[in-house]
């Protein structure tokens, strides 16, 4: 079997280090560029390299895979074959679209740790005083990582527009791909102005789940990569059906991780979403319950999110939310949402292995993880 035959054939679970070597061949390409400018644009390059290779879980590119697999990507049943190389490297490039919103996220949380190290902002905040340079260190953590996001964000573009696929397969996966950047800024916006504005709507979370996570986490990386193999609509919207569901639910699961996970799953402080005042489904769900049946507990939810710091402050707003039933509720709506993704799998018109691939993916993706 020649390398090209064996990547084609690799399963879900041999494609994440398929994908990290990818993206590590990608940085070594590109890494000369900042050589030739000055150490402290390298200096940028090698904080994003560490940052894209030692942490994920490959989810995105994973989804994009078998989204192509599954529509004949392979074989070329809707389209001319593609170099699965090629695919991979195009696919490897969503893993630069979660590094630019994860380091912008960060900023915009104010956030001291991610996957269990410090944060970019905060790793040259720390340099700047280090080395007591002229202006405030915490301005100076921010802006380098403003645009350590935006390398991210660029590389992205460049890695798919450099990946070798054909020009039409290219312009075909353009079309997700500009869609999925919109609706996953478009959803952060929402994000921070609910937080801002202090709306806790059921609704307006539901619709943050829906565009900043489920469209780039699997429901575009799916199109993308049935767009690249030249799938018929049909399978496209078998395919957005299932990732919008899995992404929701995924969502979901985060949000419960997010005030009940264990530091060590999470990589992030207990109940940090407690701290940074989210407007989660699952908060809103408890204050709906408690406006209905305990007013005085919705009203110190509303009033502490966000303004806890202590671990008794946060683990009493924990309580409270446990209490309510919200964390119940949205467990059954994880089970519903998935339940309803595998079955929009079940009728599409895509082999066997790679439905049982993508709702083993689902589960994994959706799974109890504390």
């Amino acid at each position: 079997m020649s390398d090209t035959d064996h990547l084609a054939h690799l399963s879900p679970r041999e494609i994440p280090a398929a994908v990290t070597a990818s993206l590590r061949s990608y940085f070594e390409e590109r890494k000369v560029e900042s050589l030739d400018i000055d150490p402290v644009c390298t200096s940028v390059i090698d904080s994003l390299e560490t940052f894209v290779l030692n942490g994920g879980k490959r989810v995105r590119p994973a989804f994009a895979w078998q989204g192509w697999l599954g529509a004949g990507g392979a074989e070329g049943t809707f389209a001319a074959p593609e170099d699965p190389q090629r695919v991979l490297r195009a696919v490897s490039s969503l893993e630069l679209i979660q590094a630019c919103a994860l380091i912008h996220d960060d900023i915009i949380d104010d956030a001291d740790t991610r996957r269990g190290a410090p944060t970019i902002h905060k790793t040259y905040e720390r340099l700047h005083a280090e080395n007591h340079w002229r202006g405030t260190a915490s301005r100076y953590g921010i802006s380098t990582a403003i645009l350590t996001g935006d390398v991210a964000l660029a590389w992205a573009d460049d890695m798919l527009h450099s990946s070798g696929l054909s020009p039409e397969a290219v312009s075909r996966a353009l079309v997700p791909w500009r869609a999925m950047r919109t609706e996953v800024l478009g959803g952060q916006l929402l994000d921070i102005t609910a937080e801002a504005s202090r709306d806790g709507r059921v609704e307006t979370a539901q619709k943050i789940n829906r565009y900043k996570t489920a469209a780039y986490t699997t429901e575009r990386p799916l199109h993308i990569g049935a767009a690249i193999a030249g799938a018929p609509e049909s399978i496209i919207s078998a395919y957005r059906s299932f990732g919008r569901d899995i992404g929701v639910a995924f969502q979901l699961r985060d949000d419960q991780l997010g005030v009940f996970g264990d530091p060590e799953v999470t990589g992030k402080p207990a109940g940090d979403d407690l701290r940074e005042g989210k407007r989660t489904v699952l908060v809103g769900t408890a204050l709906e319950i408690f406006q209905q049946s305990a007013p005085d507990k919705a009203r110190f939810i509303e009033e502490n999110l966000g303004n806890v710091t202590s671990v008794e402050d946060i683990d009493q707003l924990r309580d409270l939310i446990e209490q309510s039933g919200a964390a119940d509720e949205v467990e059954r709506e994880i089970d519903r949402l998935s339940q309803r993704a595998f079955e929009a799998l079940r009728t599409a018109d895509i082999p066997e292995d790679n439905r049982e691939n993508l709702i083993d993916m689902g589960v994994r993706a959706t799974a109890r993880q504390s």
